[in-house]
């Protein structure tokens, strides 16, 4: 049977001033920032005995108590659905996300997600940074494909979010686009945060925000759509949508930012052919949690995106 784990840390003096969240994280830092927070909240930290706050400041010299509860089953289910593994080891595992598969449970879909498969593929997975997102360091769009990384433990979850938010991953897509863009090469460079309206979307288009850079090269052109190749230097949930979209080239079938474009020459057909948002997580780079090497792995384009391009070209 695992017990819970019970950390006690006496604050310094210069602890004085910081937030608690803040310092038990520097403090422990095999376990996440978000981790922490959530064991927090569920009352499993106190500060000279007492149940703790995560925003609050220090005096220095209190005794401070972290519980980690025994991991238990998360609450998704193991289900052998089609899972595609492009590389796996000890520490991670990097599968490629086929369309119409959701991350992970949630409203209108508790099960037949990506969680669910590596519940079923994966040993000891449950509970690795918290229930119902086992192992995820990242996600995409329900009907993005490609290139998902998923921490076996979680030493590698803090270490591969560690990597993704100072951006030493390397991610690149492949996105087919309404129109041709007039520069071969472009950088869009924004604040970014939800759409003032419509609460759903996001845009590039914010006085205040969070930084959000996304750089694309073209690849191809054909009658009324282009291929790009597209450097994401930031994750910001829809950045490429968004910022493709702002900069008057949304995806075709992308029916949130690209909704009043009318689709010209063969990219009607193409998204027929589609009928889902052309976005690829085609590669990922990113240093091993484990070794620090850098590990490159590439997702081959789906059947429905082969075919598309077929299309486009005529073919």
């Amino acid at each position: 049977m695992v017990t819970p784990d019970a950390r006690e840390h006496r604050a310094p003096p210069e602890a004085r001033g910081e937030r608690l969240d803040q310092y038990l994280t520097r403090t422990f830092p095999d376990l996440t920032r978000s981790r922490i927070q959530g064991l927090i909240e569920a009352g499993h930290a106190s500060v000279d005995g007492k149940p703790a706050k995560v925003a609050l400041r220090l005096k220095g010299g209190e005794l401070l108590t972290l519980t980690i509860p025994a991991p238990v089953a998360a609450v998704p289910v193991a289900e052998e659905l089609p899972l595609t593994v492009l590389h796996e080891d000890r520490e991670l595992v990097v599968v490629d996300k086929a369309a119409g598969m959701v991350v992970h449970p949630g409203a209108g879909h508790a099960s037949g997600t990506l969680v669910n498969a590596l519940l079923h593929r994966v040993k000891d997975l449950a509970g690795v940074g918290g229930e119902l997102r086992p192992g995820i360091v990242h996600r995409l769009d329900k009907d993005t494909t490609g290139c998902m990384v998923v921490a076996k433990h979680e030493k590698s979850l803090v270490a591969l979010q560690k990597a993704f938010k100072t951006r030493e991953v390397e991610k690149t897509y492949l996105a087919l686009v309404h129109g041709a863009p007039k520069a071969a090469e472009a950088r869009i460079e924004t604040l970014y945060g939800r759409h003032p309206v419509n609460r759903q979307r996001f845009t590039g288009k914010v006085k205040e925000g969070k930084p959000a850079i996304t750089v694309y090269r073209v690849l191809e052109t054909f009658d009324g759509a282009a291929l790009v190749e597209v450097d994401l230097l930031t994750g910001r949930t829809h950045q490429i949508r968004a910022h493709l979209a702002e900069a008057g080239h949304p995806l075709l079938c992308d029916s949130m930012y690209g909704a009043g474009r009318k689709a010209k020459g063969r990219a009607d057909e193409a998204q027929e052919v589609l009928g889902r948002q052309a976005l690829h997580a085609w590669k990922l780079a990113f240093p091993h949690p484990r070794t620090g090497k850098v590990l490159h792995v590439e997702a081959p384009l789906p059947a429905d995106f082969k075919a598309a391009l077929k299309v486009l070209r005529g073919r």
